[in-house]
């Protein structure tokens, strides 16, 4: 016999307590899906967040990254091309004056050297380091074109890890490829850029508190240093601890339907147990960028030197900030291919 409706025993309604509570469980139930170590008092066990990553050395890293690049060179130079051209016409480059500036500066510090003759490989270093040092490349940009070199820095971000993704699924990607369709998540790029740049406030914190204690002589007391030092110590640790996850989270934003919090919890629980080797790596890469820096840019600038020295007519001519700005482009590209090679290589990870 076919049962009624009447039959059917009706579902006991929950009280908003239990409802609540239900819904309060399920929510915990994905985050504790999540790798949370070290968010407590209690003590953590290596074991508990040890995991291993099989990659290569630094220096092979280092040194396969730019064989990637230089292999796809038609590929990243046109990269390079569009983007320094943009960067030229809406933001512009180091006006000549500017390297002008630096350069008498420098030839006034070093008259009492040997009557003003010091080398011009020297010179070539001291213009180099200074030049970069002191924000000759940022000098005098207004906040409109401060906006549009964080814009092109994110595209040249997005295109160039479009272009890598490709390249390693055995594709051949254009040029015009990237610039068509690796934009699409430019928004949650930005905003975890943004993050990036929000993790980045307890070193600006630490910069500026250790310029106010050099001009005050607050560290000529010992006890004063230690409790700077020891202050110091924790706001770069604080940055060292959030900054692998957001970085990472960069990469992983350019995936399509993720969105931006996402990509960094994501990335913060593959970082777990790997931030030193990603921190040591990236210092390593720095340092092999500023070697690369100096054995391109050198021979420029000593060349630059000497032609200027010899021909009045191309003092004018902004020869070396203009290959500042190729060399400025190209570090943003190597940097995002040597960050992203090494999130391929997490994910990639058996464990």
């Amino acid at each position: 016999m076919p049962k009624n409706k009447s039959d059917k025993t009706p579902k006991p309604r929950k009280t908003f307590k239990e409802a609540f509570s239900e819904t309060r469980e399920k929510v915990w139930d994905k985050k504790r899906a999540r790798l949370k170590l070290h968010r407590s008092f209690r003590r953590s066990y290596r074991e508990d967040y040890a995991r291993g990553l099989q990659v290569p050395g630094l220096v092979a890293h280092a040194v396969n990254t730019l064989k990637i690049l230089f292999k796809n060179w038609k590929l990243f130079g046109g990269l390079i091309i569009i983007i320094v051209a943009m960067n030229t016409l809406f933001v512009g480059i180091m006006s000549e004056e500017t390297y002008q500036t630096v350069q008498d500066s420098i030839d006034e510090s070093t008259e009492i050297l040997q009557y003003g003759e010091i080398g011009r490989l020297a010179k070539s270093g001291l213009l180099l380091v200074s030049t970069v040092a002191t924000g000759g490349l940022t000098k005098g940009m207004t906040e409109v074109q401060q906006t549009f070199a964080f814009f092109f820095g994110a595209v040249t971000i997005l295109v160039t890890i479009y272009y890598l993704r490709h390249l390693l699924a055995g594709n051949h990607p254009r040029i015009r490829d990237g610039l068509y369709n690796a934009l699409t998540p430019l928004i949650s790029t930005m905003l975890v850029l943004v993050l990036v740049f929000v993790h980045l406030i307890p070193v600006f914190i630490f910069t500026i508190l250790y310029s106010t204690a050099v001009a005050t002589n607050f560290l000529s007391q010992p006890l004063y240093a230690f409790l700077f030092w020891l202050l110091g110590s924790l706001l770069l640790l604080l940055s060292a601890y959030l900054l692998p996850g957001s970085i990472l989270g960069v990469c992983a934003s350019t995936v399509p339907g993720i969105y931006p919090m996402q990509a960094v919890n994501a990335t913060t629980d593959l970082i777990q147990g790997r931030r030193t080797k990603f921190i040591i790596r990236v210092i390593f890469a720095f340092i092999f960028l500023a070697v690369l820096w100096v054995i391109v840019m050198l021979p420029f600038i000593w060349l630059d030197l000497l032609l200027k020295q010899n021909i009045e007519w191309i003092e004018t001519i902004p020869f070396i900030p203009f290959l500042l700005q190729i060399m400025t482009t190209f570090t943003v590209i190597y940097i995002t291919a040597y960050i992203y090679l090494f999130y391929r290589r997490m994910l990639d990870d058996p464990e």
